[in-house]
């Protein structure tokens, strides 16, 4: 008999992968846009394994409501897994793994924002639209004398210190342990040394609840006066407040943000007609040195075919052999 697989937040641009997917895999494959809830819950009878994207929040009553129906393997089409109580899985048996794709498209894109704060692009489009071509206040900088600061070592902040290494620029870096595959391209120190030295500072560190905040009012004290900050990891790394308070007193000279606090329900989604209740994302979004995206750095061609893959096959390689490579639980 074929495997039963229900996936859940699927995305018009995700249909053509699960369609090949399912087809090479011979998993019978239902399909809906909406969030696995409580609410529907009864439309994952007959599953034996079910993916998600990131809106699904998997908490002990979900996570038992899916179990009592059958279904044995949950994989989440995101590599971020904060929204499963991994916990409350394992008490259960229940199996659960985690999406993959390669670093390339969040590095590029990581870079792209370093790119357009220097050259203040923001102020510059501002002015075009309305034809005004003048060039005042918006002299930028060459990133070849300047220092960078990457938090975060890992799979994605070693991808953007190899594509830096290209402009010239002096690399500092900063983790738990050193990547050997980085020797030569940058330099290892602690992270009040970084902070003193960079001009900008990248941040590509998990989100753990070490790290829940690690950007504040203590830490942004530490840095460079004018330094431009990048986010592309998880917007709960910074606390907002205090960044609107370096943007305000202009001790953080440009922010650039591909992920926001409290950012669910609001990206992804067209919003245009709504009223949001996230006043610090629209208060920060007014400033001319401040570039904020939808949370889109890893959405390219590759990564979402990889995330359809990751997502059908480790509930496949559950049921075969009880492991898969993105195994979390």
């Amino acid at each position: 008999m074929k495997m039963k697989i229900a996936a859940y937040e699927v995305r018009r641009d995700e249909q053509k992968d699960f369609a090949f997917i399912a087809e090479k895999l011979g998993v019978e494959l239902t399909e809906a846009e909406d969030n696995l809830t409580l609410e529907n819950i009864d439309t994952v009878n007959g599953a034996e394994g079910v993916t998600t994207l990131g809106r699904t929040r998997f908490d002990r009553a979900l996570l038992t409501a899916v179990k009592e129906r059958g279904v044995k393997y949950i994989s989440t089409r995101t590599i971020g897994a904060d929204h499963i109580d991994l916990t409350a899985a394992k008490e259960l048996g229940l199996k659960v793994c985690n999406s993959n794709y390669a670093p390339n498209g969040v590095a590029d894109y990581t870079v792209m924002l370093i790119l357009l704060s220097l050259r203040k692009y923001k102020p510059a489009l501002w002015r075009a639209q309305v034809n005004d071509y003048s060039l005042a206040g918006l002299q930028g900088r060459e990133l070849r004398n300047l220092t960078v600061g990457i938090l975060g070592t890992g799979k994605i902040g070693a991808a953007v210190i190899k594509n830096l290494s290209g402009f010239g620029c002096r690399i500092l870096a900063s983790d738990i342990r050193e990547n050997p595959s980085l020797k030569g391209l940058c330099t290892y120190v602690d992270n009040e040394t970084l902070y003193k030295a960079c001009d900008i500072i990248s941040l590509h560190m998990p989100l753990l609840e070490s790290t829940r905040h690690f950007v504040n009012a203590e830490t942004i004290a530490k840095m460079k006066d004018g330094v431009t900050i990048i986010n592309c990891a998880r917007g709960e790394l910074m606390n907002i407040p205090d960044m609107i308070r370096g943007i305000e007193t202009q001790k953080i000279g440009a922010l650039a943000l591909d992920v926001f606090d409290k950012e669910d329900g609001i990206y992804h989604e067209n919003r245009r007609d709504d009223i949001l209740s996230n006043r610090d994302m629209a208060y920060l979004r007014q400033f001319p040195n401040v570039i904020m995206t939808q949370h889109m750095a890893f959405y390219t061609d590759a990564a979402v075919q990889s995330m359809v893959y990751c997502g059908i096959e480790g509930l496949c390689d559950f049921a075969k052999t009880g492991h898969t490579a993105t195994e979390l639980v």
